[in-house]
């Protein structure tokens, strides 16, 4: 009897390592909006899956950060969201702010401190909202001053570093050209402001209408009536880069991921220096966190965690980097990018600002107050209003 017993156990115990043998991995599934380097994600994605064997992992690319945020509203109202989605930094705030994602603190607490403590302060920051962690950081860019090199040059004029040299040296450059490029973006004001000391929202409230935006909002008019600088919308983007490439516009404040657009346009030597302070030195992050939009198991979440500490071991991260032009969210990376540095001098403009960053605004409702806020920059730049009407008017708006 026992010697029947012990082969049923036997053969119960062989079926059961037959059977976790023979499992199938979990599936875990990330829609991105890296759509210029999908390939480069979807690479990662293999080479995960080929480095461990619980978890298979699936990438789609759902369209830029203005496309995919209806796509993931669609999915959690069809209760089958991804288990990981790129959540754009404002529209990150409103999944938070509806509910919508998972709350990371546990997983955070398990990661060790050698890792936490590497990023850089803004951009782990940017993670929580409330002291809460529901974001996890991957791409990260900086706005830069990028200049047609050739040209500043020629009329032997450094690049400025700040604000107020920026205006006198878009006057010194004129001779029929705009110089500066203003685009109505609420990212890169919010840097304009930042720079004079203030900000666009304070205690959770929108904060347009300070001294320190009209201030930042007078000079970008007073540029564009003046003729040293002209106004774009973000719609316009494609016809700006090109007045910039041949040589219409010689300065513009951009991400600079956009090295990667620019690069497509060949006609100007391109160079690139840090964002221009004013009273401070301060550069809003931007990008996007990777973010659990809540439905997925534990076990879910496991394999998405262990994917994203894949993406942030450091020698991925500089290929992502140099692939990419984002800049790397953890200090140690650095010495691995310093042979691509002394090869592309001008991006290392982006990389030494970061001591200098801070996150967008966490207000959830903030990705609408931002069409506000660019609203006023189009209606103080074309004349329609003066600054402080304007950003009264956003202000307004944004406090209904």
């Amino acid at each position: 009897m026992k010697r029947f017993s012990a082969l049923i156990s036997a053969s119960l115990f062989a079926s059961s390592l037959f059977a976790s043998a023979s499992a199938a991995p979990l599936q875990i599934s990330f829609w991105h909006s890296m759509e210029g380097v999908k390939d480069l994600v979807a690479q990662f994605a293999r080479e995960f899956n080929a480095s461990q064997s619980q978890y298979e992992l699936s990438v789609t690319s759902v369209g830029n950060y203005r496309e995919a945020p209806a796509k993931l509203q669609a999915a959690i109202k069809a209760a089958n969201p991804p288990t990981m989605f790129q959540a754009e930094f404002t529209y990150f705030s409103k999944l938070v702010g509806d509910g919508q994602l998972v709350n990371l603190d546990k997983y955070e607490a398990a990661l060790p401190s050698s890792l936490t403590n590497d990023f850089y302060p803004a951009v782990w920051k940017a993670g929580e909202v409330g002291k809460v962690r529901y974001g996890l950081p991957w791409n990260v860019s900086t706005p830069v001053l990028f200049y047609n090199a050739g040209v500043l040059r020629g009329a032997k004029v450094a690049p400025p570093k700040t604000w107020t040299e920026l205006e006198a040296t878009a006057d010194k450059l004129g001779n029929g050209r705009r110089p500066l490029l203003v685009i109505a973006d609420a990212w890169t004001f919010e840097g304009l402001v930042a720079s004079r000391g203030g900000t666009l929202v304070q205690s959770g409230k929108p904060n347009f209408a300070s001294p320190e935006a009209v201030a930042a909002l007078d000079q970008l008019a007073r540029m564009v009536k003046g003729g040293s600088a002209q106004f774009r919308t973000l719609d316009d983007a494609i016809g700006a880069a090109f007045d910039f490439t041949r040589g219409q516009n010689l300065m513009v404040v951009a991400s600079v991921a956009n090295w990667t657009d620019f690069q497509k346009l060949p006609f100007v030597e391109l160079g690139a220096a840090p964002f221009p302070c004013e009273k401070v030195c301060a550069v809003p992050l931007g990008g996007a966190n990777i973010v659990l939009p809540k439905g997925s198991t534990s076990s879910e979440q496991a394999g998405a965690l262990a994917f994203w500490k894949f993406l942030m071991e450091p020698a991925r991260l500089a290929e992502w980097v140099k692939a990419t032009a984002y800049v790397t969210p953890r200090r140690s990376v650095q010495p691995a990018l310093a042979e691509y540095y002394a090869k592309n001098p001008y991006r290392k403009a982006a990389y030494s600002q970061l001591d200098d960053a801070f996150p967008r605004p966490s207000a959830p409702d903030y990705s609408v107050w931002q069409k506000y806020l660019e609203d006023a920059i189009q209606k103080a730049t074309t004349g329609k209003l003066s600054a402080q009407a304007a950003l009264q008017e956003a202000q307004a708006k944004a406090s209904q």
